[in-house]
């Protein structure tokens, strides 16, 4: 059984894709029951720190763990413990959202009864006359309610998430936030790239600005006081890099 640590733990990681070193000296940690927004600008490092929590990257140097497992080494043992959502949910638009998440849950080994999968639907806030609705006719934020009506059922530790507000309208991005405290509360760690600074400010617990490679600043929300989106800005343009805000 693995080690209990955070459910997400990077050290002093370096990554290069041959000659082009994309992770340099990355540290980041994400413990049970909280929300780290990862933010910065293109070729950062945003996507390739996902990627390689995933096991589709090894890195050259550092330590990476989830739940205590390394993903380069036992990418198929780590993945057990996540829930990635991309930007673009990859659903089967001739399934209807019960049928999706029965597939879904099916391929990961944790089939459950209908019951059950509408039951999760309703908790990720996708309405009764949807759930036995073809995904063809869904808008973005309808997908995603599916997918993390998935990653509840699953109850798995990792979270991950993929620019998920990007093209939502601001109704659609506090349902999904809405939809994260949920998530958090069960323990869950979330780790979401984004964009979106408004968003990161108003849901994240930790916010690690990656610049080059690694964190070259991070802040913390202290109990029930947010964060100084303001202050968060100037910091982050200070950097160099160009969020929405």
């Amino acid at each position: 059984m693995p080690p209990m640590t955070d459910p997400i733990l990077i050290d002093d990681l370096t990554l290069a894709y041959g000659t082009q070193r994309v992770l340099s000296g990355l540290s980041l940690r994400v413990p049970a029951g909280s929300i780290t927004a990862l933010l910065g600008g293109n070729g950062a490092g945003k996507s390739t720190t996902l990627s390689a929590l995933l096991g589709f990257t090894r890195a050259q140097s550092g330590s990476i763990a989830v739940c205590g497992i390394d993903p380069a080494a036992d990418p198929d043992g780590a993945r057990r413990h996540i829930a990635y959502l991309p930007e673009n949910v990859a659903l089967y638009e001739h399934l209807s959202a019960v049928e999706n998440a029965d597939y879904l849950l099916a391929l990961s080994g944790e089939r459950q009864p209908r019951d059950a999968i509408v039951e999760g639907l309703a908790a990720a806030g996708l309405q009764e006359q949807a759930w036995d609705q073809r995904l063809g006719g869904f808008s973005k934020g309808m997908r995603q309610k599916v997918a993390i009506a998935v990653a509840l059922l699953r109850r798995v530790p990792v979270l991950l998430l993929d620019e998920p507000t990007s093209g939502l309208d601001p109704r659609a991005t506090a349902d999904f936030n809405a939809l994260l405290v949920q998530v958090r509360a069960r323990g869950t760690a979330v780790l979401m790239v984004t964009h979106d600074l408004l968003s990161a400010a108003d849901i994240a617990d930790r916010i690690a600005f990656i610049e080059a490679g690694r964190v070259a600043h991070e802040a913390s929300a202290s109990g029930a006081e947010r964060f100084d989106v303001r202050a968060l800005h100037a910091r982050f343009q200070a950097g160099g890099a160009k969020v929405a805000a």
